[in-house]
């Protein structure tokens, strides 16, 4: 059994005729119906199929705003871990804080292509880093209050899932100077990210310890996973090539507005603006939100 959930505008409106199409594709439709928590959401429970080209079918016979394939009754987890940059905030903070340093357009292409995955991610970060060097540790503070804004509906995922008991982990391949201040405004419970090198107030170009990379975000989310218990249902959201092994580990691994390459991994998808669109799929309704 396959069960999926979509939010769209669009798309077959009688159920026999969405059985059809589905089936078109090797997909076996047993039932389509609007969930009573959120009535925006339809859900398909499939006898037959593959989640892969289930997701597919939604993207084509929808277009959706969003959407989820589970092989299980879909819960709420009990562990959600998130990336920061384009996804639980609407910037890339160190594109952001090289725009101080008036080299903005070089470094955000170097993120592009690590996003993408065509460079290696701890390679291009050190390298990014080292073209900061110099830089007056205050200019952090001065651009987390200019430019760095939550994503539209991140404060209500977090504190709604943190009020259903699930623990809340930002990880980030960024930096705890940016990622400690956003996860105490989005209410995480945890920060795991890079540490810049900061000396007599100025950035070194390097960085502190361990990598934060796309094996960490992974770890991270198998460590909460196992300290919740046996059974823990876990939700992951991330953009780039560099959260893919944490969303492939995740029950629920939601690509937000994602590079192509994360997107064709995770089994959930937001192509909106909206971050609630999570709770929806997950079938918590709007009467349960907190954080707003």
């Amino acid at each position: 059994m396959l069960i999926a959930r979509v939010i769209a505008e669009g798309g077959p409106r009688e159920t026999s005729e969405l059985a059809r199409l589905l089936a078109a594709r090797g997909i076996a439709l047993e039932a389509a119906m609007p969930l009573a928590a959120a009535p925006e959401v339809l859900e398909l429970r499939c006898a037959e199929g593959e989640a892969a080209m289930l997701l597919a079918a939604l993207d084509d016979l929808f277009a959706p705003r969003a959407s989820v394939v589970s092989a299980q009754e879909i819960a709420v987890p009990r562990v959600f871990v998130s990336d920061m940059d384009s996804t639980m905030i609407g910037q890339e903070c160190i594109d952001e804080l090289a725009d101080y340093a008036g080299i903005k357009p070089q470094i955000a292409a170097i993120t592009e292509r690590a996003m993408q995955g065509e460079l290696d991610f701890e390679a291009a970060l050190r390298e990014r880093v080292a073209l900061l060097e110099g830089l007056d540790e205050g200019t952090i503070a001065t651009c987390l209050g200019e430019r760095i804004r939550a994503t539209p509906g991140a404060r209500v995922l977090v504190q709604t899932l943190a009020a259903r008991g699930a623990r809340c982990v930002l990880v980030t391949g960024g930096f705890h100077h940016f990622a400690d201040p956003v996860a105490e405004a989005l209410g995480f419970h945890r920060v795991v990210g890079n540490r810049l090198d900061v000396v007599e107030g100025k950035l070194t170009g390097g960085l502190l310890g361990a990598i934060t990379d796309a094996g960490v975000k992974a770890a991270v989310l198998e460590e909460e996973a196992a300290a919740a218990g046996e059974g823990t249902h876990t939700l992951a959201t991330g953009d780039g090539a560099n959260d893919i092994p944490m969303i492939e580990a995740a029950t629920y691994g939601f690509a937000y507005r994602a590079k192509p390459k994360a997107r064709a991994a995770a089994n959930g998808r937001v192509d909106g603006e909206d971050l609630t669109d999570v709770l929806l799929l997950l079938g918590i309704g709007r009467d349960a939100w907190r954080g707003g």
